[in-house]
């Protein structure tokens, strides 16, 4: 598979992410029975949207000193289309995590503490889930036929029935099979995963909430990283453009976290970038289309998403 990864361009990648990982959890807090603040998480935000799109100037200029204009500017638009999809797949991710934490009750201090282990796993799971797909796609190119069919059913999926109903986290067979196997506490215990008690080892809800944030990441991996493939098939610009989209829903989560009711048709927006995508992966062999396609449609989609969220939001205030 052409791919412009070598090892030194993922040892580079790596601390950047190594760094910016640092950076975050030495910032980006304070004190534990503090709410967030708006205006931090979208400073935090912003910070991490100009440290992806720092990347992609880096990524450029050093493409274009060592291949040529051509390859630079078309792997920096797939980067960046990229980019744009996992990010804006990565909203829809944040509201599952709103719904976790409120089915739990967690804290602000101890949400902050459960999204920093969240980023972690998610960096090593689609890491790892990167690098097998672009092995099979390697050796069996007719899985971007599967990955593109699969694309289509879940983009229609939510365009007929992302939010007619609240799921109730209560049904989740996870949460079910896991109270059934292990021992949880009634209450937290600080920031503590497992506690003892009368020599006993327990599980504390924490730890539960755990494993739910870092199974929801897992299942909506199994969206975005298909989707990520129908963009570009390199697995250096599949791994740079979705872990750098990810490095910053800590921030995300907390300036989405009072915004989740009013962007009503962000899901339906997913869908039609979904299918899109889909369509795009399983026309592979009747037509290439180019990637500023792809990545204009993404922007359009997005921007009328937003512009009629807001529209519907302010209709119902005036209500």
């Amino acid at each position: 598979m052409d791919s412009i990864g070598n090892p030194w361009l993922y040892l580079m990648f790596f601390s950047i992410v190594f760094v910016m990982l640092l950076i975050d959890f030495l910032g980006f807090k304070q004190k534990k029975s503090d709410d967030v603040p708006i205006r931090q998480a979208l400073i935090w935000s912003i910070a991490w949207v100009t440290v992806a799109m720092l990347f992609a100037g880096g990524l450029w200029l050093y493409l274009q000193h060592t291949a040529t204009l051509a390859i630079a500017n078309q792997k920096t638009m797939e980067y960046l289309a990229g980019y744009l999809l996992e990010k804006s797949l990565a909203i829809d991710n944040v509201f599952v995590w709103l719904m976790i934490f409120a089915a739990f009750a967690v804290p602000a201090g101890l949400q902050r503490k459960i999204l920093l282990y969240g980023v972690l796993g998610a960096i090593v799971l689609r890491s790892i889930f990167i690098f097998i797909g672009a092995w099979f796609v390697q050796e069996f190119s007719w899985v971007l036929y599967i990955f593109g069919a699969f694309l289509v059913y879940t983009g229609f999926k939510f365009l007929k029935g992302q939010g007619e109903e609240d799921p109730n986290i209560e049904d989740m067979k996870l949460l079910k099979w896991l109270r059934s196997r292990m021992r949880i506490t009634q209450s937290f215990h600080g920031d503590r995963f497992f506690v003892k008690e009368n020599g006993v080892l327990w599980a504390t809800p924490l730890f539960i909430v755990l494993i739910l944030v870092e199974f929801s990441d897992v299942i909506f991996a199994v969206d975005s990283i298909p989707a990520i493939f129908a963009v570009t098939t390199d697995p250096f610009i599949v791994l740079t453009a979705n872990l750098m989209a990810i490095l910053g829903l800590r921030a995300m989560f907390f300036l989405l976290a009072g915004a989740a009711s009013k962007m009503h048709y962000l899901p339906y927006g997913l869908g039609i970038i979904l299918v899109f995508i889909g369509f795009k992966m399983l026309m592979l062999d009747v037509f290439h289309m180019p990637i500023w396609v792809s990545l204009g449609f993404i922007v359009i989609v997005l921007g009328i998403t937003a512009w009629l969220s807001v529209r519907h939001h302010q209709k119902q205030l005036s209500e």
